[in-house]
């Protein structure tokens, strides 16, 4: 497999939610997105424009509480998951998430650090991380793989 790294820098929550809608525009059935950076970074507000990509039309929030939301109104159904409150990866069998995780929507998982040996290899993992231009600055880094076999 082959890995490619793109870094976006964001000066705005709205520059942050504009990278995830294009994102969420090119996103295909069975991709799964892997979201990591501290507490207040901007993962929901990502997803949120992930969403937006993805043709949404309800209010995205973050599942912290209840680990999974569906969101069915999209182009393709969007599972986001909130893993912050995960104690153990072994958790994740009791919600099914294999269903969703190689399913036919598009899977996005918050904090997916702390369940790392669940995720397959060919997610694509993105970073956020505050700099230091500002409150509302971003470095957003997005590594992508794939197959070999798929290089045009």
């Amino acid at each position: 497999m082959d890995g490619m790294t793109k870094c976006f820098e964001t000066h705005s929550p709205e520059e942050t939610r504009a990278l995830g809608r294009k994102l969420g525009e090119k996103a295909a059935s069975g991709e799964l997105f892997c979201l990591n950076g501290d507490l207040g970074a901007g993962k929901t507000v990502f997803v949120k424009g992930f969403a937006e990509g993805l043709g949404i039309s309800e209010d995205v929030v973050s599942p912290t509480f209840t680990i999974l939301q569906i969101y069915e109104s999209g182009r393709l159904p969007l599972y986001h998951f909130d893993v912050y409150r995960i104690g153990d990866p072994e958790e994740m069998d009791e919600i099914g998430y294999e269903d969703y995780f190689f399913g036919e929507g598009v899977t996005v998982v918050e904090w997916s650090d702390l369940i790392r040996e669940l995720l397959p290899e060919d997610a694509v993992r993105i970073l956020i991380e505050k700099t230091d231009g500002g409150d509302d600055e971003r470095r957003i880094t997005v590594t992508e793989y794939r197959h070999e076999d798929s290089r045009n």
